[in-house]
This record gives structure tokens, sequence and C-alpha cells, in this order.
């Protein structure tokens, strides 16, 4: 009874017996929704209780939970399985892509296998074995040099591995690369992202490849970029009379349209019925300053749409035909509206600070957005089509940066555009801006950032470098980004010239290095580090994805001289 206050007098002490009381509820809140996330799963999956016994709930995502279990063997020992509950809207074929990543790359050089895998309807729960791991924040400072060498080593390693086969994992990260220290055992995890190269040896990547391809063709129909030696490739604009066929004439009119899209219905006789009209949802973590813009700026032919009676029952006679003269009717109208529009499209904003109607009325490039914030390689947060192994290999440099800095997580962001901005402190601006052209991208930025020397930054943040005083680092900032492809800009009106500077900054809270531990507790090697590890770092954050240093040359680079696979 007397504990308590005899703790409460304690400089320091601050705890109460209502603080105690709040922490042990929340406990109980939390193991009664862990134990009813168990029986739900027991009755989604019946046969899982036959064959394990499940433990603990120890992580969960987005797209799946993942719970500790054990499985009685048949010699008398039990042995500790991992269960990876999917979320029950998983399309199939992404689970089964999953499962085919897994079964044929999975297993050996530090990539997870599988044991079992388990359906009940639309609930699947893939059995793994389960490797007893550290979490990446607790031992970050404690691991010596020599530690963070075989920790890459070994990273690289299943990287080449699952590269071999063609499969870009999308969200290597240090919780999905599991670390058991004591063991030195290591396994890379969760393939839900997974997709293939254009030459991969997992049949089902192809088809979640094409899937992708197939949503985003036609929105880069009309300004597609390629990256291939740099070019940019976008198709002449057709005939405007071409564009206002009679058949498409009710769907046209939207076909430049960035934030709006037609669908037509079917009526239960299989025609053509009512054509809707939805906004498209804006992607999470970035924002869409056209919407106001394409809604005030209308063309003749997006008003002639809005009549929907006028639509409804002329999109009715062109599917049956009945009615030859309403057809021409329509493509009179049409064909005026066409005439009423400019013969060339001329786009007159390039370089400048604002986006013109035309930009506007481009439709938005659709690219593979998949991964982890912090993580994602500039190719990536400038929405390249063409993403390849080299995205991993940014990601494998995120933690090798984070690892020789001693802070974690290193980028912390909001939106793409603002992680890229963050890139710039470190990487440059001019350096960005010339590895953006290598793939068809215009970056643009209202002020010049020169590139940190990385050996000075990591030992500054780490607090090694002996003429900075500890946790300060003040890296340059710059304007959010005007991430643009040639002739389409988008406008940024976010943060101003120190927002991504102060996003990197904020030492306790988020940014470059929330989690300071403000003392190395392991400085075994760390007061000499070689320039090889610098000159890694270097090539796996090469801001040109064609020239960024692959997981195989990774292997062999001098940083791991002595070491062997």
């Amino acid at each position: 009874m007397e504990e308590p206050m005899a703790c409460s007098s304690l400089p320091g002490c601050d705890r109460s017996p209502a603080d105690d009381s709040l922490k042990r509820y929340e406990q109980n809140v939390k193991l009664s929704g862990i134990k009813k996330d168990i029986e739900k799963l027991c009755e989604a999956v019946p046969q899982l209780v036959s064959v394990f016994k499940i433990k603990d709930k120890i992580g969960e995502g987005t797209f799946s939970s993942v719970y500790l279990a054990t499985a009685q063997l048949q010699v008398g020992h039990e042995e500790k399985i991992a269960l990876k509950h999917l979320i029950p809207t998983s399309h199939p074929v992404r689970v089964a892509a999953e499962l085919q990543c897994l079964t044929l790359a999975g297993g050996q050089d530090n990539v997870m296998g599988i044991k079992y895998c388990f359906r009940k309807n639309d609930h699947v729960v893939i059995a793994m074995p389960y490797l007893e791991h550290e979490s990446f924040l607790d031992i970050l400072n404690s691991l010596s040099f020599q530690e963070v060498r075989e920790y890459m080593f070994n990273l690289f390693i299943a990287l080449k591995r699952i590269h071999q086969f063609g499969i870009v994992h999308r969200d290597v990260k240090p919780s999905n690369f599991l670390y058991n220290r004591r063991l030195k055992k290591y396994a890379l995890v969760d393939f839900g992202l997974a997709q293939g190269t254009h030459d991969t040896k997992i049949e089902l990547l192809k088809f979640v490849q094409s899937e992708a391809q197939q949503e985003g063709c036609p929105r880069n129909k009309y300004h597609g970029v390629t990256g291939h030696k740099g070019s940019l490739s976008r198709p002449a604009p057709k005939n405007l009379d071409q564009q206002c066929a009679a058949k498409t004439s009710v769907k046209r009119p939207y076909a430049n349209s960035q934030n709006a899209q037609t669908h037509v219905k079917q009526g239960k006789d299989g025609k053509e019925g009512s054509v809707g009209l939805s906004v498209q949802r804006s992607v999470f973590g970035e924002r869409n300053f056209n919407i106001h813009s394409s809604i005030s700026h209308e063309s003749p032919a997006e008003k002639l749409i809005k009549q929907s009676k006028t639509v409804d029952i002329i999109s009715r006679k062109l599917a049956t035909k009945k009615a030859a003269i309403s057809t021409k009717a329509v493509t009179g109208v049409m064909r005026k509206t066409a005439s009423s529009c400019p013969a060339v499209l001329t786009c007159d904003c390039y370089g400048t600070d604002k986006v013109c109607s035309i930009c506007l009325s481009r439709r938005q490039q659709v690219a593979p957005r998949a991964g982890t914030p912090g993580f994602r390689a500039p190719e990536v947060l400038t929405k390249c089509p063409n993403q390849t192994t080299a995205i991993d290999m940014w990601s494998a440099g995120i933690i090798l940066l984070s690892l020789l800095s001693g802070r974690y997580p290193f980028y912390k962001a909001s939106d793409d555009l603002t992680a890229l901005a963050q890139i710039m402190t470190i990487r440059g601006s001019r350096e960005t801006i010339q590895a953006a052209k290598a793939f068809g991208k215009s970056i643009l930025c209202s002020k010049e950032v020169p590139a940190q020397d990385l050996r000075k930054l990591c030992e500054r943040l780490r607090g090694l470098d002996p003429d900075t005083p500890k946790l300060s680092v003040s890296p340059p900032g710059c304007t959010s980004p005007e991430n643009t492809d040639h002739k389409a800009s988008y406008h940024v009106q976010t943060s101003p010239a120190q927002h991504a500077e102060e996003s990197l900054n904020k030492r306790d809270s988020d940014g470059c290095g929330s989690h300071p531990r403000q003392c190395t507790t392991n400085s075994e090697g760390w007061d000499t580090v070689p320039d090889e590890a610098y000159d890694l770092l270097d090539k796996l954050l090469d801001l040109n994805p064609a020239s960024r240093i692959t997981a195989q040359a990774a292997l062999l680079h001098p940083f791991f001289k002595d070491m062997h696979s």
C-alpha cells in the first residue's frame, strides 16, 4: 500500500496509482482484443484448430495479420509457426502470386519459405517458420560495425535471390527483414506487394503486372513516358474529328479530364444505359489540386454530356441503331464542338510555377506506388512507369543510411513530393533533376540545394564528429519540388522553403533520425569506418535507377571483401 506513495516522493518518479490502473486497463483491453481476433480467425478457418495452437497476435499490417502458433509434431516436440492471415478482400491472383514467390524463391538464401497454406472461402492463412527476431529500433545503436556489415551482406544475399527470379519486392525495410542477433539468422518476408520484371520466372506475377498495365494504359495514352535511354515518347494527338466519332461521342468528352470518368451502365437487356459521372479518388498521401480547376473550366462537350436526359436518349439510339437521323445530329453537334476547340493543343506552362488548362485536362499518369513512405525510390516518387529491381536496392540504401547514421526512420514525409524534397537535401537538387531526366521526368525546384558528404552527415548524426554538437544537424532545405513530365506539370501548393528542412531537423518527433538514442552503446569499429562503407552507400542511393548498383554487384563490393556467402 505504501509503495506507490514512496515512489511518488522520489525525484523523477511521476507515476501514480491512476496511471498504473490505466496501464493495466489498456493491457486488459489489448489482450481482450487479441483473444477476440484469435477466436474470429479460428471461426473463419476452423481447420487451423486441429493443427495449431494459436498463442498470440504478433503483428498487424494493412493487408494481413500475423499470429504466433505452435504445431504438434509427430516426434513429440512443438514447433513455432507464424500464421499470416490475409485480409479477405485480397485479390485471388495477388494471394496466389505471393504463395508462388514463397514456394519457388523462398526457403533458402535468407528468403522466408512456406510450410502450409489453409483456405476457407475468402480467408487464406499462410503458415511459415517462425523466426524470433529483435526490433530494429531497439538494437540500432547497439550494433557493432561488423554486425552492420553482416546485416547488409545477408540482406543483399536475399535480394540477389529474389531478383534472380525476377521478383521486385517493393517493400524492403527493416521490419520485413527479420534478424535474430543471437543466432545470426535472417529472413526476408512479406511478398504481398511484390511485382514481376518483364522476364520474371514467377508466372502469376505476370498476371499481376498485366493487370496493372491494363489499368494504367488508358491513362498514359496521351502522355506516356518511357525511361529508355532518357527518351520521352508521346503519341501525336489524334485528329479531333476522329475523336468525335459517333460511337464514342458519349464517352470521348471526358477522355482528357483528369478528375472525372464516365461509366456506361448496362441495362437489363444488355443495352447501354445512362451515363454516370464519378469523381476520381486521390491516392493516399497526395493532394489533388486540380479538382476545382477541372470543374470550373468545362468544355462545351462536357456541358453537353451533363445533360443526362439527352445523353441517355442519344446513347440508347446509338446502341440500338434505330434512328440514323439522331446519329447524324449527334455527329453534327460534336463536330461543331470540335471546331470550337484549338486545332493544336500547345502547353504554355512548362518551366513555370503554374499549371495551364491544357495540362489540367491531361489524364493523370498511373505508375506503381506500393511501398513504405521513407523507403520509396525517386523513380517511384516521380511515378516512373518503368520500375525495376533497382527500387529494392534504393530501399536497402536507406537501411544502410540508418545503420551508419544511427537514425531511424531517416526519412519521414507526409506525401511523395515532400519525400522527394527530403532526398534533395541529402543528394542535391541539381543531381536529382539531372537523374530524373534520364527516365523522362522534369523536376522543378525554386532553390538549389547542394549534395551533402555522406560520411560527414552520418558522423554528425551519430555523434562521432567532434566539431559538431550532438544532435545538431542543419541540412539545407528546398521548396517541395514540382514533379512533372515534359509539358505536364503538377503545381505544388504545399510547403514553403523551410518545410522539407524542418521535417528533417526535428530530432525527436519526426523526419530524419527521429530516434537518436543520444549515445552509441557499442562503439566497436565505429571510430574507423572505412571509405568503402560510404562508397557502397553512394552507389545504393544512386538517383538514376539505370546505374544503381545491383544486389549481385553489392556482394562483390570492397565493403564485403573478407566475407563470403
